[in-house]
């Protein structure tokens, strides 16, 4: 009996993550409402909070696959690239990043829409999978900085990444201190190219 219970708690919140994918992908973390989800699923609004502790647990389960999506998307880029020219490397990541947030904006910006008050607060997994995002960054960066310390390298990592995110971020919703689209790709390689590079690589 146990493991029947089991059994339908798994296809339950599998059913609802699916659910909640969908309606991400099309408007956002908006759109992801427990009334309209459970009317879907075929359940109880209450039996979603048996399964998630919250609708930030459930979003969190679509930005898992979300930020997934993103790694396969950059580290195939990655993988086009010739080996041996880090910079050219990350400008490749960059701009798959910024392909990646123009074809599916509203899931791209529900990675960054949902609030939670400290990293305390998130789930271990959860931080795993943006670390993944990450270490794909600082790869290519140590290659360039061979004798930054770990530490900085962190927290380069985490500027770059931040820069061109806001790069991206402005570009997308045409804010005044933005580019226009066609010219974030152009924009991108300008920064990594002066800001990254070593003399021998310009």
């Amino acid at each position: 009996m146990a493991g029947k219970v089991q059994k339908k708690r798994e296809d339950l919140r599998a059913k609802l993550i699916d659910l909640a994918e969908e309606r991400i992908k099309v408007g956002g973390i908006s759109a992801v409402r427990a009334r309209d989800l459970a009317k879907e699923a075929g359940c109880a609004v209450g039996a979603i909070y048996n399964v998630f502790g919250d609708m930030n647990d459930l979003v969190m389960a679509v930005n898992a696959r979300t930020f997934k999506r993103v790694g396969a998307q950059v580290s195939a880029a990655v993988a086009a690239e010739p080996p041996g020219h880090p910079v050219k490397t990350m400008i490749a990541m960059s701009h798959a990043y910024l392909h990646f947030a123009r074809d599916n904006t509203p899931a791209w910006r529900t990675l960054f829409d949902l609030e939670v008050s400290t990293e305390e607060s998130v789930p271990k997994w959860y931080l795993e999978e943006l670390q993944k995002v990450f270490s794909l960054i600082a790869d290519p960066l140590k290659r360039i900085f061979p004798d930054m310390s770990p530490e900085d390298v962190s927290l380069m990592t985490r500027g770059l990444f931040s820069s061109v995110h806001g790069i991206v971020l402005l570009g997308l919703e045409k804010r005044i201190s933005g580019v226009p689209i066609d010219q974030l790709e152009h924009m991108i390689t300008l920064v990594f190219s002066h800001l990254t590079s070593t003399p021998s690589e310009k």
